[in-house]
């Protein structure tokens, strides 16, 4: 027994059989043999010419002439439409129908009366390993032998595809079809590549004479005659081929339902979402509390549109913030909306979005269908600000930007006191602003911290200040980079308010500093009031 395994990595297999329009939208399947061996031949001649001898080749391909029985995975038909250019400047419309296959599901061919000789096997083996595709060029296949456990276990999973003979019933639950096959007797010769003429002279004597209408192959088989020579000499099958009736189970077109719900809970939720900003003006780094604030709106209605019923929108907690009874949730479990400029040029260039309990179906969804940033100033001065999604997954599985592990971290934005400094009675601060924002901001990292399982003693904060005492935002975390005209930025210069009434974060506290921890540690860090907006920010430093 002979038996090879076919699978198509694109998850598509495009042909069309033999005598059929490609606008039909006929697909062939199973894939027929004389498609298989012409395949053997292309390779053979294109890659393995100095490697395979003709006469082993043609004992090989003589011997898998044989019809092969088939056992075929589900496959569903579909077609892409294409409109292609004519010579007269027109366009005709064209239907590419292909087979939608499961990327790892096997195909089995067998020849149950076929041995091989050694030299055949490996033969065989090397064009299996050589075969790139099957069909037109976009069904990328690869080809090997068959394992003696697939050919156990496979035929057990798989249904059925064989020759059916002359008096044989049809298996019930299946269809006859006609697949294209070789025949051993006239495949291997060139006979169809010439007329024959018979001329008679003045004595009365016939004189023969041959003719060749078509071009010389290499090997001169009509196996390998072209499609083109064939059409124009109006063959109705290629020489050298046979039609066999095959029985192929009646629902092999059939697809498999899948409950996508039930494969999604054993895998966990994505917990980071992360966007590329683009525009001709990309926003300043002043205003990242403004950009947060749009990101959120922007992935709160879209999810609201997509989870409507009934006229009702439906409330995503992980985007807001809230319960559905409209309380603000306060276990920091819900999105972090960070904008960040990563390449220190000022200007925000990608945005992140971080949520510890993680994102369902619909906020991915809704992240799918997030393309652009809207802001009235930016409608009016006629540069959109658009996003990308670049991908999401589990926050251990994205380390740039704020994600990234280190020991340093350096305010990105300016940190807002959680509270505001007593002015009077028995508690009344006494201290500096900058020592007030130092001690809110140890209180802030100890809980954080203590959700990281990091001792806070071990945690070592200071302001960043400058000659004069203010604070100033740092300078980029590149070394060898020079610090940009915005980067001398003090804390008043940023935007921080959020557009809501009661905001009052312009009026709190506000201050850089620089966070050491013991050992190199994992963002994103965002701690203070509007952290959840891109305030209070930190970002690496990777030495």
């Amino acid at each position: 027994m002979t038996a090879i395994t076919l699978t198509f990595p694109a998850g598509r297999f495009h042909a069309t059989p033999w005598s059929r329009h490609v606008n039909e939208g006929a697909p062939e399947w199973p894939p027929s043999p004389w498609r298989l061996l012409r395949s053997f031949v292309a390779v053979w001649k294109r890659k393995l010419d100095d490697q395979l001898d003709e006469a082993t080749v043609c004992t090989l391909l003589k011997k898998l002439s044989a019809p092969p029985v088939f056992h075929l995975p589900q496959a569903v038909p579909a077609h892409t439409r294409h409109y292609m250019p004519l010579y007269d400047g027109k366009r005709t419309l064209v239907f590419d129908s292909f087979l939608a296959i499961g990327k790892e599901e096997k195909i089995l061919v067998a020849w149950s009366d076929v041995s091989l000789e050694s030299e055949e096997a490996e033969a065989l083996s090397l064009l299996l390993e050589n075969l790139g595709f099957l069909g037109r060029a976009e069904s990328w296949c690869s080809a090997s032998f068959a394992t003696e456990e697939e050919q156990q276990t496979l035929p057990l999973k798989l249904p059925r595809t064989c020759p059916l003979g002359d008096h044989e019933k049809m298996p019930d639950g299946c269809q006859a079809i006609r697949i294209l096959c070789a025949d051993p007797e006239e495949a291997f010769k060139n006979s169809a590549f010439f007329d024959i003429t018979f001329k008679e002279n003045s004595k009365g004597k016939r004189k023969e004479t041959q003719k060749r209408t078509a071009d010389e192959y290499s090997p001169d088989w009509h196996l390998c005659a072209e499609t083109l020579w064939l059409h124009q000499k109006r063959w109705s099958q290629p020489p050298g081929s046979r039609w066999i009736t095959y029985a192929r189970p009646s629902d092999c077109f059939k697809p498999e339902p899948v409950r996508r719900k039930t494969l999604r809970k054993t895998q966990p939720q994505p917990q980071v979402l992360r966007f590329a900003l683009d525009s001709a003006v990309l926003p300043s780094i002043t205003d990242t509390i403004r950009i947060a604030e749009n990101a959120r709106r922007a992935l709160m209605g879209l999810c609201g549109k997509l989870t409507e019923q009934n006229g009702i929108r439906g409330k995503s907690a992980i985007l807001s913030g809230k319960s559905e009874e409209g309380e603000r949730l306060t276990d920091h479990t819900h999105a972090y909306y960070l904008p960040t400029d990563e390449d220190d040029d000022g200007r925000l260039d990608h945005l992140t979005v971080y949520a510890q309990q993680g994102f369902g179906d619909a906020e991915l969804r809704a992240a799918q269908k997030f393309l652009e940033l809207r802001d009235r100033d930016r409608e009016e001065s006629g540069h959109p600000l658009r996003t990308l999604l670049l991908g999401w997954g589990l926050e251990n599985e994205f380390h740039p930007g704020p994600l990234a592990s280190s020991k340093i971290w350096l305010s990105a934005t300016p940190y807002l006191a959680t509270r505001y400094p007593k002015t009077r009675g028995k508690d009344k601060w006494l201290g500096t602003p900058a020592d007030f924002l130092l001690e809110d901001l140890k209180q802030e990292t100890a809980r954080w911290s203590a959700t990281h399982g990091i001792q806070p003693d071990a945690i070592a904060i200071s302001p960043i200040l400058d000659a004069n005492g203010v604070f100033r935002l740092p300078a980029p975390s590149n070394p060898q980079g020079s610090p940009h005209p915005n980067r001398l930025l003090r804390p008043l210069q940023f935007h921080r308010f959020r557009q809501k009434r009661d905001d009052d974060g312009g009026r709190r506290l506000s201050g850089f500093f620089r966070i050491e921890f013991p050992e190199p540690t994992t963002g994103p860090i965002a701690l203070g009031h509007s952290s959840h907006f891109g305030l209070g920010l930190f970002t690496p430093i990777t030495l």
